[in-house]
């Protein structure tokens, strides 16, 4: 037993650690509980990959062997179709759930590729246009939350191109904190071929018109001149607190390296390690602490603190709050350990991905592939509209690195061309004019959510400290195979603009993710964004937590995170998940303080008879 904490958070990836954060600048003492181990930092990280010869995003970082971590590598695909799944996660679907995530101090925080859009005001009502789930608040509520977000993390974007390009309204008088990271020149070329030229979405009936749009990053470059005048970003306060208190920029600069993911090798891309390092003196931070059990009141509902187990030991704390963010699956699945929060039975349910369709192929000219952020840029016309209510929409980024993801990378591309005889000179011109050609485009499909897809405890596997491990099961519905169809079809017209090569194709082997849509094959890759497993709602018997990420049945019990939202939108979801927590830090600010009010004793009532004075022996 330790001594009392005003919060324990499970869980220092995103969502944690600006929980953290927020509440220990007001003087809070906060308990934070990572399950797996310290990070190194990015450079570090980077080098360690680089030493290690690449491999899965998470391979630079330290494995816990009690708090293992699920892994793209895990899913393989049969040569007759369908797939095999291993390790952490188990997989009992149609179709694999394609993503990984890490547990480690900083979470799958550490992996993320910066890219840092909002959401469009459309996807937080889905439900409205026919598929999925609403939100119980919309895009004008979270806006200030979204600029204080994009202060702690120094978003990189042009407030006016996102305006014009995504419709997003922003006020007139804001600036994200850094102007938008250059353009590639791959980016640059498409523009020329695609800007102001129109394609037809078979969904729907009229032209879209294209623009290449530069994507809001979360990563240092020149700061805008607002930031530069007043020394940070503006941003502001709210009625539930100060949203943060984030410098302008840390670290270097960009330098436009081509291998930042996982890491970033100068520093430039936030992590939530940056945060940590500003959290106050009340912060503790405990790593290889695995959260087993919410302890909660059975007759208040109110939660009381969590058990970990650390050291081969089971220990106990106690808190006034506790916080579970610990990413979408980990959280639902310490939730259905604990057997709390499920009145609605929602717990679980709803899981969420953007599953990413990928086209790639050979420009008829060099294009300078492998240089610069993964993307930097995209097209953004199929992400709203009227072709949502009949097809999942998608958001295309244009790829800066080659046909890696696609499975093709310079090392395959190398071994082919040795495999076909290829030697010295020859080889090298054929490899360079090869490789300088490539480009790819990712189109990341919205998935509403759906009871069905859900995370529950696998009754047959248990993880290394003998607790249930995580199962999942897992499809995609006609509208987001509706979605994948639109896209092949407007990534051939793309194709054809830029008089490109299409090398596209889904090998069974290859691509556990592979699926046949009326007569078509697609394939499709995981991006890592899990959500809604523990999602919020205007109803307790509907839903897990309210817009303030607070459980319906346990009033100082939070799940914060993407497993909160009703719907990703087609947008990378980080940005919006700090925008949460920073606005659920407020609430649960507010609600310490009302633990903590001293009682107001109220003078008992003036009476009309006179009372007697106490004798000697009564006051001794």
């Amino acid at each position: 037993m330790s001594a009392r904490w005003d919060a324990v958070v499970v869980g220092a990836g995103f969502a944690g650690t600006l929980v953290a954060h927020q509440l220990g600048a007001q003087g809070w003492r906060v308990l934070v509980l990572e399950a797996g181990r310290a990070a190194p930092t990015g450079a570090q990280a980077s080098a360690a990959h680089r030493a290690a010869g690449g491999g899965p995003p998470t391979s630079p970082y330290p494995h816990s062997p009690d708090a293992p971590s699920p892994d793209v590598t895990d899913l393989t695909g049969l040569p007759d179709g369908g797939f095999t799944a291993t390790g952490h996660l188990g997989q009992y679907g149609p179709l694999p759930y394609a993503s990984g995530y890490l547990r480690a101090n900083g979470g799958t925080g550490l992996l993320w590729t910066g890219l840092a859009p909002r959401m469009h005001p459309e996807d937080f009502r889905t439900g409205d246009l026919g598929h999925g789930r609403n939100w119980p608040i919309g895009y004008h509520d979270l806006e200030p939350h979204y600029r204080a977000a994009e202060r702690e993390l120094g978003v990189a974007a042009d407030a006016g191109e996102q305006r014009a390009a995504v419709g997003l309204p922003i006020p007139a008088d804001y600036d994200f904190p850094m102007r938008a990271i250059p353009a590639s020149f791959l980016d640059r070329q498409l523009a020329d071929a695609f800007d102001g030229r129109t394609v037809r979405d078979p969904a729907v009936p009229d032209p879209a018109r294209l623009a290449v749009t530069a994507t809001p990053h979360a990563r240092n470059g020149v700061p805008t001149r607002a930031a530069s005048v007043h020394g940070r970003p503006a941003g502001g306060r709210s009625a539930e607190g100060p949203l943060t208190d984030g410098p302008l920029t840390e670290g270097p600069l960009c330098a436009g390296s081509a291998g930042c993911v996982p890491a970033c090798p100068t520093g430039a891309k936030y992590t939530p390690l940056r945060t940590q390092a500003r959290w106050a003196a009340g912060v503790e931070l405990r790593t290889e602490a695995v959260v087993s059990r919410v302890l909660a009141d059975p007759e208040t509902g109110r939660a009381e603190g969590v058990e970990y187990l650390a050291g081969g030991r089971a220990h106990r704390v106690v808190a006034d709050l506790v916080v579970l963010a610990a990413h979408a699956i980990e959280n639902a699945r310490l939730l259905l350990l604990s057997g709390l929060a499920n009145r609605s039975d929602q717990v679980g349910r709803n899981l969420m991905d953007h599953p990413a369709l990928l086209t790639w192929g050979l420009m008829p000219r060099p294009v300078g592939p492998y240089r610069g952020p993964g993307s930097t840029s995209g097209l953004e016309a199929f992400r709203f509209g009227p072709g949502r209510e009949r097809r999942a929409p998608f958001r295309i980024e244009i790829g800066n690195w080659g046909w890696s993801w696609a499975g093709g990378a310079p090392e395959a591309e190398a071994a082919t061309l040795l495999a076909a005889g290829l030697r010295g000179k020859e080889l090298r011109e054929r490899l360079g004019d090869r490789l300088g050609r490539q480009f790819s485009l990712q189109f990341e499909l919205e998935q509403p959510a759906d009871p069905a897809n859900r995370v529950t405890l696998d009754p047959d596997r248990r993880d290394p400290l003998g607790l249930p491990a995580p199962a999942v099961r897992y499809d995609l519905s006609d509208y987001v195979r509706e979605g994948m169809a639109s896209a092949r079809a407007v990534s051939d017209q793309l194709f054809a603009l830029l008089g490109a090569e299409d090398h596209t194709a889904y090998p069974a082997a290859a691509w556990p993710g592979r699926l046949e849509h009326r007569g078509a094959v697609h394939g499709y890759r995981g991006a890592g964004h899990a959500g809604g497993t523990h999602l919020m709602g205007d109803s307790p018997a509907t839903s897990v937590v309210d817009h303030w990420q607070r459980c319906w049945d346990h009033p100082n019990l939070y799940a914060v995170g993407c497993g909160s939202m009703p719907s990703l939108g087609t947008s990378n979801p980080s940005l919006t998940m700090a925008a949460l927590a920073l606005r659920s830090a407020g609430r649960m600010h507010r609600d310490l303080l009302e633990l903590n009010r001293p009682a107001a004793v109220t003078p008992p009532a003036a009476s009309t008879s006179r009372t007697p004075e106490p004798s000697p022996s009564e006051h001794s």
